[in-house]
């Protein structure tokens, strides 16, 4: 055998992996590899990494995580490496000194399918095709100029809303201030993204079920999206076919409503018709077909990018707006101080009034402290969207590799007992002598995210919860069912990625004398 080996062709074999190893050692030997100070991470299992620590509700999880490892926190969901930011600190360094390098977002699965594979402006990849449709975003949909232009359709859809809770009310039956709260909300972004309301009937309830279900899909995560191979779980369980039919019924529902709008402009244009209503007061599909039609997007429009933009604004504009407004309550009704104090506020500012109108808003100091609060303690998307980083960077002495997906716990930052005085508690107040914001300036409180890739509707969100919180303060005095106090009221999340609660929010209604 010997013989064989040194007169035989595997000789040469023998020479070239000897020659091979012995080159391998001698260059560990002269350039070592650089040591990485990675950040602290708790132990992991192998395949699954820490996605075993995840638990129902990830927000709290990985805060108590943080209270053993750290505000900067390296995890692994499987092959992908995730940093998890826990400090205002440590976001400021993600979403500020470093926002360029973290401006991209991660592919997963189901957003892929659900929002035009990346398509839309939240989950579009950094580059010129981001920013142009995030300028449309800002300057042609939710400028300041076109949020103030809605006003009407705000206190119309109010002013139902509140005819609805009379007529519970005058019946002593309780209001069911979760369904109502999205019923709301769900008609204002439909009147001013899509020009009409679609919750009456039939078609009505078909539209908020795919709705539901189509948020619902949004927040889920599946397991091939952290271990690829693993994929095919979700062919066998059928949740692709799922996702793959709300994908396409929305793109069905989106189809009907751009052509409606199509055709409407045709035969407008066809009869010489003068619109006499002003630009800035057309809804999101007039106002992007305009856009497409002057060809002043800065890019060729499809209509694929007008869906995926109106889709946008139904994934944010609904289900984080009306959260805000179930949690608020909710506390209200948990600390009838607190109350009476932004009942008074609001009373005495509306002089009266049956209605608070947006006029009214800017005085109401204890209102916007109230609405602040809330989003301390319930940031409507606790982990906020993820990013992912570009290249190396180093944050607070330590390396992130490029790839990393960042996950930033805003409802750990809103409670973090080093930045706030008694965390736990429901105390509007704090608010009052301090000048803290959710713009995305203050990396205390940062509901919306910020830098980059901050929200760019919070202008049209914030409007319309101190409008309809106004307004139910001041028309009715409220109490919980069955003359049960504050601390009876469950206060359970139910998990996704838009925190509501577990248990519909009931209450009854007392119209004010």
């Amino acid at each position: 055998m010997l013989q064989f080996f040194i007169n035989g062709l595997p000789l040469f074999f023998f020479f070239f992996f000897f020659f091979f190893i012995s080159f391998l050692v001698l260059k560990w030997l002269l350039n070592p590899p650089i040591q990485k100070n990675l950040p602290p991470s708790p132990p992991k299992l192998p395949i699954l990494g820490n996605l075993h620590q995840l638990g129902l509700y990830p927000h709290r999880s990985l805060r108590s995580l943080a209270q053993c490892y750290g505000p900067l926190m390296q995890l692994r969901f499987g092959s992908i490496p995730v940093l998890v930011a826990s400090s205002a600190d440590v976001a400021r360094e993600i979403m500020k000194t470093h926002d360029l390098t973290f401006s991209n977002r991660p592919k997963f699965n189901i957003a892929d399918k659900l929002l035009y594979e990346g398509q839309d402006v939240s989950t579009a990849p950094y580059g010129e095709y981001w920013r142009q449709m995030r300028s449309i975003c800002v300057l042609q949909l939710l400028s300041t100029k076109r949020v103030q232009s809605f006003r009407s359709v705000r206190e119309e859809e109010i002013a139902i809303f509140a005819k609805k809770i009379k007529e519970s009310a005058y019946l002593s039956s309780p209001v069911n201030l979760s369904e109502t709260f999205a019923s709301l909300t769900n008609d204002i972004v439909c009147r001013v993204a899509l020009g009409r309301k679609y919750s009456e009937g039939k078609s009505g309830k078909k539209f908020k079920e795919l709705l539901g279900e189509f948020t619902e899909l949004l927040g889920t995560f599946t397991v091939g999206d952290f271990i690829p191979w693993l994929g095919w779980v979700n062919v066998i369980n059928g949740f692709d076919a799922k996702v793959e039919k709300i994908a396409k019924e929305f793109d069905t529902f989106l189809d009907e409503v751009v052509e409606e709008h199509m055709d409407t402009a045709k035969r407008r244009s066809n009869a010489n018709h003068r619109n006499v209503e002003s630009e800035d007061k057309k809804n999101f599909v007039d106002v992007l077909l305009k856009l497409q039609e002057d060809n002043m997007a800065g890019f060729s429009m499809t209509k694929v990018n007008i869906k995926a933009l109106i889709l946008d604004m139904f994934a944010a504009g609904t289900d984080t707006t009306y959260t805000v407004l179930e949690w608020a309550m909710s506390e209200l009704l948990r600390h009838p101080r607190v109350m009476k104090e932004v009942q008074n506020e609001v009373r005495r500012i509306g002089n009266g009034k049956a209605e608070i109108t947006e006029g009214d808003l800017d005085q109401m100091n204890f209102l916007k402290a109230v609405i602040k609060e809330t989003l301390r303690l319930y940031p409507p998307i606790p982990l906020l969207v993820p990013r992912v980083s570009t290249q190396d960077v180093k944050i607070k002495g330590y390396d992130v590799v490029a790839g990393s997906t960042v996950f930033t716990n805003a409802w750990a930052i809103g409670r973090d007992p080093g930045r706030w005085d008694q965390p736990e508690e429901f105390r509007p107040e704090r608010f009052l002598n301090s000048s803290l914001d959710f713009k995305g300036h203050d990396f205390e409180l940062i509901p919306f995210g910020a830098g980059r890739r901050g929200c760019p509707g919070i202008l049209f969100a914030m409007t319309t919860n101190e409008l309809v919180l106004a307004n139910l303060v001041n028309q009715f005095n409220w109490v919980l069912p069955c003359g049960a106090s504050g601390k009876d009221l469950d206060m359970t999340e139910c998990p996704g990625l838009t925190i509501h609660r577990k248990f519909p929010l009931l209450a009854i209604a007392t119209p004010r004398p």
